[in-house]
């Protein structure tokens, strides 16, 4: 895939869907340690609602898209990770305002208007332990990639490759927020299970953009 159009955009969160349900029980497990055990059945609702949006939908403007999906997404998952997402898919949706197509440059400022609107409605700041600390340096890569002229799938690996390693980062963080921060102490050496789900969108992605890929 060498841009992103409405059906492109709709197969990635059909990607996205298919691997938070491949990954519901585990994303449950670690939330079952430091939370409220259920981040898996939410990631599970609010990816599928958001891809049955996008295939209904009838705007070929991927920021509209964006901003309507974020918006269901929110509707179907109404909890906090449900609405972290969300508000990432619909601060993007304001930045690819008017846009039929996506190239690298423009999914590098998606991703990083994505993190910017996580990080605004959680009020949270790489380095806190969240899905932020996924995004963050998925968002840095990826506009790293695009500015030397990066291909969109290159950029998807970069951004891809920069979550993972956010994600390894996270085994060394002090979580701030929420019940997590009631077990601050045993999350030492552990990933945090939100920034396990921000991986995995990345994944998805790059794995819809760069078929012939392989996961983690």
């Amino acid at each position: 895939m060498e841009s992103i159009t409405k059906s492109g955009f709709t197969a990635l969160l059909e990607s996205a869907s298919a691997i938070m349900a491949k990954n519901r029980q585990r994303l449950c497990e670690l939330d079952g340690e430091m939370g409220d055990g259920d981040l898996g059945l939410t990631m599970s609702k609010a990816f599928p609602a958001a891809a049955a949006e996008a295939r209904q939908s009838d705007t070929n403007d991927l920021g509209k898209l964006m901003m309507r999906c974020g918006m269901k997404m929110n509707s179907a998952a109404p909890s906090s990770m449900g609405t972290l997402m969300a508000s990432g898919f619909i601060s993007a949706g304001k930045v690819c305002a008017g846009k039929t197509e996506l190239n690298a440059g423009d999914f590098a400022a998606f991703l990083t208007a994505f993190a910017d609107g996580v990080a605004k409605r959680g009020k949270a700041s790489p380095g806190d332990r969240t899905v932020l600390d996924a995004l963050h340096p998925a968002a840095e890569a990826a506009l790293a990639a695009a500015s030397v002229g990066k291909s969109l799938p290159d950029t998807a690996l970069a951004a891809y490759e920069g979550a993972k390693a956010g994600l390894e980062a996270t085994r060394n963080m002090k979580p701030k927020f929420g019940k997590a921060a009631v077990f601050a102490d045993k999350s030492q050496g552990r990933i945090d299970q939100g920034a396990l789900a921000g991986v995995l969108m990345l994944e998805a992605m790059y794995s819809c953009i760069c078929p012939d890929s392989v996961g983690v």
